[in-house]
């Protein structure tokens, strides 16, 4: 069995190309800052919780100590309460260009800290994958 057969291996892999994907997305759309009629794009955000089969938490509610204390509701880890309207805060120029750089910038930097991430956890996964056979010297 080879390290890259591995779930989590895989998973990470896939993550670093989607990244790597994305960025040359993003570059593009910055190259395209001054086309007229350009439209920014961006990859659909890659769902790993479809890929990994992680058991179902059940969710946790507060103890309540004392009767002066609120009672709490159940805190669910399937979600944090928080929705997105999709709205987009961005301007379009008069030319039609809808890129805004800074909006692209900002993108770009967070492609770039995901993409270490998942890079660092790939190393160290594998890292620790050869320490328990043995060639990790």
């Amino acid at each position: 069995m080879a390290f890259a057969d591995l779930s989590l291996l895989g998973i990470l892999k896939t993550k670093m190309n989607w990244h790597q994907s994305r960025q040359s997305v993003l570059a593009h759309n910055v190259a395209n800052a001054d086309t007229p009629d350009f439209r920014p794009s961006d990859l659909k955000p890659m769902n790993t919780r479809d890929r990994v089969r992680a058991p179902q938490l059940a969710g946790v509610s507060a103890a309540r100590t004392h009767q002066a204390h609120f009672a709490g509701g159940i805190i669910s880890p399937a979600g944090n309460g928080f929705t997105t309207d999709g709205a987009k805060g961005w301007e379009t120029t008069p030319a039609g260009n809808s890129v805004v750089l800074e909006e692209q910038m900002i993108k770009v930097s967070a492609n770039q800290f995901d993409f270490q991430v998942a890079s660092s956890l790939y190393a160290r996964s594998l890292g620790l994958l050869k320490t328990a056979v043995g060639r990790g010297r």
